[in-house]
């Protein structure tokens, strides 16, 4: 994939590593085959990715990679111990990367959304009094869309943010506040 992007367009300019799945239950049922999925999804492939565009940033002297973590990476969550591993996880590789590739010229941060309207949320959404309940814990009060967490990742690649580096940007409209 990174080797097909410079070949099309010339160069690797920004790296949005979003891949993700959100699987679990309680710790004692989780299975070794369930805990290994989720960090290989989720904490393996942000590094098998960045590791292969590393190297390219590098040698044009600058670029941006934005990590899509999560709140839970944060502050943990229970019955998705895996899941929050794996957002803390890549949080932790998100700050030893800026400080890996800043002098490079290449900035990496990380944006930590809480509920986002997708397709992995869908079917929890479908009970209308849980999304209710969601609802009530957002200052905002409301669920953010997917152009709610593309449009602080689009700061982040921008000149804008050209001295913002390590950072986690929480996009959950207030419900998680994390220093």
């Amino acid at each position: 994939m990174i080797n097909a992007t410079v070949e099309r367009f010339g160069s690797l300019d920004i790296l949005v590593c979003n891949a993700g799945i959100w699987q679990g239950a309680a710790v004692e049922e989780v299975s070794e085959e369930l805990w290994d999925r989720v960090i290989d999804v989720n904490l393996k492939g942000t590094w098998t990715t960045c590791r292969a565009a590393v190297p390219i940033l590098k040698r044009q002297g600058w670029g941006r990679i934005v990590i899509i973590s999560s709140t839970a990476g944060q502050r943990g969550e229970a019955y998705v111990s895996n899941y929050a591993a794996s957002k803390g996880g890549q949080i932790a590789f998100t700050k030893s990367l800026a400080v890996e590739l800043g002098r490079h010229g290449v900035t990496v941060n990380a944006v930590a959304p809480g509920w986002v309207e997708t397709e992995m949320t869908a079917e929890t959404f479908t009970d209308e009094s849980f999304r209710r309940s969601v609802e009530a814990t957002i200052p905002l009060g409301r669920i953010a869309t997917p152009d709610d967490v593309a449009l602080p990742v689009l700061f982040l690649c921008s000149e804008w943010a050209r001295h913002i580096t390590g950072e986690v940007l929480n996009v959950n409209g207030g419900s998680v506040l994390c220093g």
